[in-house]
């Protein structure tokens, strides 16, 4: 294998000079339409950008390649999309080619020194890219050569288990359904995805607890709700279109209350862009009216507390008859709330006892419809899935779960990834969908459990997995223990990214690299072709690009992914990968005889708006063991650093989406020019010696292990004493690859040790 040079893991500091002003009171208004108008005249130009933002998430129209936030059932507006939705458009709707003589005139080298930002900022890769054993450049092949490399290293393999195929939130359901049932087809389970290092704890813990690891609301939902918890989120930057559907709860009297290290602007009030007076006067709406700095890591302490306030006046409080016919385990975990004293559930949680009696009465006002949202903040811990049990504890107390205005709500990332776990990607699918692919396809799947996320880091790394298959995403960014990943992904005989632009995971590659450039979600694909997505709320909807592809060499998803298992399989397979790939509606006929809940997929799919997939937990079905949603019954505790260290948080930018880096700018929070940054509690600060804005280095400490992180900026912020923030991908070097959920497997990306020192 070719030496590597040393690669800058993060995007760099692109200004001289880091600009901080006061966090924002508000989000959204004039300053979101500025900045979509002028990224997508910036990128896609006025007509094309146009063109784009008037058919995204509109009935007919292509689904928005950013968050998951569903669509209005009924009426929509002409201007369905957020600013990180109309960011998402411009970079994929971009006029800028990244073509083969791009590639020529630039090595690995030379592209490796780039930031993040200028790799997104290079255009559409505009052909079939491989990078051959030895090469400093990547060079133009044809499709049929690149078919002909991959399939013939993994015909090499000595068993398929050798092989991993990763997929990205952004694949379309029947995407992933193809690539699935090749991976299947070829021999291996490993398909590991984005969900292992994000909601993997949300699926586990509403499973075990409930029966269905979705959510269990819709949007009509929000407008019947007393009270809305927004727990480890926010919204404004991961999801903006959220804070319209809050601001309608709110003018119907609901409450909403945030709990989260840091006051996110979001949530403090909301300006709708689409309400001109509003807009140009600034005049925000308030949004959440109780704010709870919970420690990181806090908060099952902290619902566990709710639950304490709740069971201390048991008839008046707790939902006897929804315990009695719906529940399991409830005079146990009645007795074990009891056993819990409140001074280790105010340590824990950072969070006094009044404030969280305070927040107990504002669950029990009105009709007790609360429903509770949550994203990574909860997700990335190791007690993860306790954490998220714990909070279904608390709906199971109030009976808050399958009636109008009341549920949960894990507010999924990108745009598909919940529909990707639906379509079989997960390394462990359950016998029924297994048996099910095989009746209806003549294959048969594999049935031992293949590598999630971390476990096909460790297999790379040891040698145990060979080729690397990404569909979408940039998988060394994204994962933890950015060096660990690097080191794994160099030990492999290939890698192989189907992708849009050109992305960091490109430049750290197997003995032989492969860039397969596939159509965006905004793109024609064909006469007449669309794909579908699911959204966080179990929508099933169709999804038709208008606009026309960036270059003639590129492919669909559900193309490359046929084409690959043709060369693969030859004429021998019982799959007809040409004949599906050539008319989607045939996909979704397989579909429908694999997965419950497709019937008449084709038909219902082509309806406005589409369908909702059945939610058994809406109709107070339970789909567990015993037939009755269980309580949980963990330890409290907390991830607790040792004297003197802080706990780090990842978070994102208002300028990215996930890996994506669109601007070097976080509006809300005040902080622009920079992305090395690290956010840290003046006294905090103070104790260290350490001055606003000095260079600092993190290191985080991990049993013996030790990671370090140079030259960031330390900003002073307000956040409990104790804790610290960070940008992802810059800050997922700290993250230990052997950190993980329990049960989950997910990285702790949310509790990481650190020290600081000055640089």
């Amino acid at each position: 294998m070719m030496a590597m040079p040393k690669l800058l893991w993060s995007s760099v500091n692109e200004h001289e000079e880091i600009k901080q002003s006061e966090p924002k009171s508000w989000a959204a208004g004039l300053p979101a339409v500025t900045s979509s108008l002028r990224h997508i005249l910036r990128e896609a130009g006025p007509f094309r950008g146009a063109r784009g933002l008037l058919e995204m998430n509109q009935a007919g129209g292509f689904d928005c390649p950013s968050c998951a936030w569903p669509d209005p059932d009924g009426g929509r507006s002409a201007a369905e999309f957020c600013e990180n939705g109309a960011k998402a458009l411009a970079s994929e709707a971009t006029r800028k080619l990244a073509d083969a003589a791009f590639f020529a005139s630039h090595s690995i080298a030379d592209l490796a020194a780039q930031s993040d930002l200028w790799h997104d900022r290079q255009g559409r890769i505009a052909s079939p890219m491989l990078l051959r054993p030895g090469a400093t450049h990547y060079e133009a092949v044809p499709w049929s050569s690149a078919f002909e490399v991959i399939a013939s290293q993994l015909k090499s393999l000595a068993s398929p288990d050798e092989a991993v195929f990763y997929t990205s939130g952004r694949a379309s359901n029947e995407a992933a359904f193809i690539y699935q049932l090749f991976a299947r087809s070829y021999g291996t389970n490993n398909l590991p995805d984005c969900s292992n290092m994000c909601h993997e704890s949300s699926g586990l813990a509403m499973k075990e607890s409930i029966g269905v690891g979705k959510g269990t609301v819709t949007l009509d939902d929000f407008l019947e709700a007393d009270t809305i918890l927004c727990v480890g989120q926010n919204p404004g930057t991961n999801h903006p279109r959220m804070l319209g559907t809050l601001e309608d709860a709110v003018k119907k009297g609901a409450k909403i209350v945030s709990i989260n290290p840091l006051k996110e602007a979001g949530l403090v009030g909301f300006v709708h862009p689409q309400h001109p007076v509003a807009a140009l006067l600034g005049k925000a709406t308030p949004l959440a009216s109780q704010f709870i700095a919970v420690r990181v890591n806090g908060d099952l302490a902290l619902f566990r507390g709710i639950a304490k306030v709740l069971l201390e006046n048991e008839s008046a409080h707790v939902d006897a008859g929804f315990i009695r016919d719906h529940t399991r385990h409830y005079t146990d975990y009645r007795a074990l709330v009891a056993e819990t004293p409140w001074p280790e559930i105010t340590r824990m949680s950072g969070v006094g006892e009044d404030e969280i009696r305070a927040l107990a009465a504002t669950l029990l006002g009105g009709a007790r419809k609360v429903i509770t949202c949550w994203a990574m903040g909860l997700t990335q811990h190791r007690n993860s899935v306790a954490t998220i049990r714990e909070v279904v504890n608390v709906h199971l107390l109030l009976g808050a779960i399958g009636r109008p205005g009341a549920g949960l709500c894990p507010v999924r990332g990108h745009s598909n990834v919940q529909g990707d776990r639906t379509m079989g990607i997960f390394e462990k699918m359950p016998e029924s969908f297994l048996a099910a692919l095989d009746r209806e396809c003549g294959i048969s799947s594999p049935r031992a459990h293949g590598y999630e996320t971390v476990a096909a880091i460790h297999a790379m790394h040891r040698g145990a997995a060979k080729v690397f298959f990404a569909l979408g995403g940039n998988f060394l960014q994204a994962s933890p223990d950015t060096d660990y990943t690097a080191a794994a992904l160099r030990n492999c005989e290939l890698t192989v990214h189907i992708s849009t632009k050109l992305n960091r995971s490109h430049l750290v590659t197997g003995r032989t690299a492969l860039i397969l450039p596939c159509l965006g979600r905004s793109e024609r694909d064909g006469e007449g072709k669309f794909v579908t997505c699911e959204n966080s709320m179990g929508v099933v909807q169709l999804s038709r690009g208008v606009l026309a592809p960036a270059s003639s060499g590129l492919l669909s998803e559900v193309e490359i992914i046929a084409r690959l298992a043709e060369a693969v399989d030859g004429a021998a397979s019982p799959v007809p990968w040409r004949w599906l790939a050539e008319d989607y509606d045939r996909i979704r006929n397989l579909i429908e005889r694999v997965i419950p809940g497709f019937v008449n997929f084709n038909q219902r799919v082509s309806q406005p708006g589409g369908f909702y997939l059945p939610n058994p937990a809406k109709r107070r079905v339970w789909d567990t063991p015993g037939g009755k949603a269980g309580f949980s019954l963990a330890a409290m505790d907390v991830f607790q650093p040792s004297p003197g260290r802080l706990v780090l948080q990842t978070l994102r930018s208002h300028d990215q989406f996930n890996t994506t880096i669109y601007g070097m700018d976080d509006r809300y929070r005040g902080i622009s020019n920079a992305r090395r940054i690290i956010l840290v509690n003046p006294e905090d600060l103070r104790e260290r010696g350490i001055p606003p804005c000095s260079r600092v280095d993190i290191i985080s400490i991990w049993g013996d292990e030790r990671r370090t992180a140079r030259s960031f900026t330390a900003i002073p912020y307000e956040m409990p004493r104790g804790s610290a923030a960070a940008y992802f991908p810059e800050a997922n070097v700290l993250v230990p690859a052997g950190s993980q959920a329990e049960g989950s497997g997910t990285p702790t990306s949310k509790s990481i040790e650190i020290e600081i020192n000055r640089s």
